[in-house]
């Protein structure tokens, strides 16, 4: 134990690992991955810092920092890496599966049951229990972001400036992306490194050809297949326009699963037509309730999106709109992390960078206001057209139209959670509960 303790305080790779014990403990993690990105973070760190010591602190910790700045699920991409710092790209390649997989599996199943039942009453009370949990989640997720990225005047102004653009205006989350990147990198001067990490071990170099050649084999595994499904079925069928919207998303989705959601209200509801609002938080429900990345909503989406208008066997099409959506939402993850690992030590050292994403996570938290806004409207509020004043756009709820239960429910859910202190599963099911007790209650009278 000395001498793998020595080894961890140097910040070398820990002891030798074999592959058939890394599929084991990943496949381990992937089928405990419950709590959201903070829990599976916090459990990994346990797994692979702590107990197997196959990663030291310094390490993992950078590794944290470099996948936060990426686009998609953070905590799958900490795993990829992990796996990939441990076994090669093997190993990454094992880890980012084995932590996707369970939850996929997970959700595939209950978007069918959803898809064949989901207008049974109990199931539709029980779902809006679980919209009113959803509701308060979100609501403490957004608390929670905000506290640890707005630390600046100017990023509490670059968080408003984005929820107004986005909530009013209906400006495209991928231009708010972009707009708060560049104000970030101008604002830095260049010089501010007391955020940067030191440099610690050079164990990543690789040189440029590797880098090129890495970069266009993943680019291949991600797009190729896509592009199949767009030649087999035509670019105007769903299953195409699916692969085409959710690889975009996998682009521009900096923030995780919530912000993903900001994006996918506007459009899967507004412009494919594809689900109904409460049917998203519906599928926020499920990957709530699931292992794995809350990302995995996107599948809830594709499942349904190709369930209803596939065209065919619509069982059969529900399974493919769910396996699209997860290649376009995942392989691109992959694609981040072996083209860039070699380089997180020089990236974590770039103050302009640094600069640009640290705007970019201000963004996203007036994006997550706005999906806040929008979930609780549709929730609390049964009708809730959209008003239109000169170059402004916004949802305006009819009073009279108030869900009391639904409020009722919200209400109790944040109370279990920032009172109560409450587990997110122990909340979810204690408002399915009561709602599908309230519904029949009602029934009987």
């Amino acid at each position: 134990m000395g001498g793998n303790s020595t080894r961890v305080e140097k910040g070398e790779i820990g002891p030798a690992v074999t592959f058939a014990e890394a599929l084991k403990t990943f496949g381990v993690i992937g089928c405990m991955s419950f709590g959201g990105p903070a829990g599976q973070i916090a459990m990994m760190h346990k797994m692979l810092v702590e107990e197997k010591r196959w990663l030291d602190e310094r390490t993992y910790l950078l590794a944290l920092n470099f996948c936060t700045l990426l686009p998609g699920p953070e905590a799958m991409q900490l795993a990829t890496y992990s796996g990939w710092r441990i076994l090669g790209v093997k190993g990454g390649l094992a880890a980012g599966l084995l932590f996707v997989l369970p939850g996929a599996i997970v959700i595939a199943a209950l978007s069918l049951l959803y898809a064949l039942y989901g207008e049974v009453s109990a199931v539709s009370a029980a779902f809006l229990g679980i919209k009113a949990a959803v509701l308060a989640i979100v609501i403490e997720a957004l608390l929670r972001i905000a506290r640890r990225s707005l630390k600046e005047h100017a990023e509490w102004l670059i968080a408003f400036g984005a929820f107004v653009a986005i909530y009013f205006f209906k400006v495209p989350f991928p231009l708010i992306v972009v707009a708060a990147g560049a104000i970030g990198y101008l604002r830095s001067n260049g010089k501010d490194t007391e955020k940067a990490i030191s440099p610690g071990p050079v164990l990543d170099a690789v040189s440029w050809q590797q880098t090129a050649r890495t970069l266009t084999i993943w680019l291949a595994v991600w797009i190729l297949p896509l592009l199949a499904v767009a030649t087999v079925f035509g670019t105007d069928h769903v299953l195409s326009k699916i692969a085409v919207f959710f690889s975009k998303l996998a682009v521009v989705t900096f923030g995780g699963a919530y912000a993903v959601l900001a994006y996918m209200a506007q459009d899967v509801v507004q412009q494919y037509g594809w689900l109904q609002p409460g049917e998203m938080l519906d599928g926020l429900g499920l990957a709530e309730t699931t292992p794995g990345p809350l990302i995995l909503v996107t599948e809830f989406v594709g499942f349904i999106a190709s369930y209803r208008h596939g065209g065919g066997d619509p069982v059969l099409y529900g399974f493919l709109g769910a396996f699209v959506t997860l290649w376009a939402t995942f392989a691109p993850c992959f694609l981040w992390i072996f083209t860039g690992a070699p380089y997180v030590a020089r990236i974590a050292n770039m103050p302009r960078l640094a600069g640009a994403l640290s705007a970019i996570t201000a963004a996203v938290v007036g994006v997550i206001l706005n999906l806040s806004v929008w979930f609780a409207l549709h929730v609390i509020f049964q009708v809730v057209p959209e008003i239109a004043f000169g170059p402004l756009r916004f949802a305006a709820p009819q009073l009279e139209s108030i869900n009391w239960t639904a409020a009722f429910l919200a209400l109790l859910a944040a109370v279990a959670l920032f009172k109560l202190r409450f587990g997110m599963l122990t909340t979810l099911a204690l408002s399915a509960g009561l709602a599908l007790a309230a519904s029949q209650f009602a029934s009987l009278s």
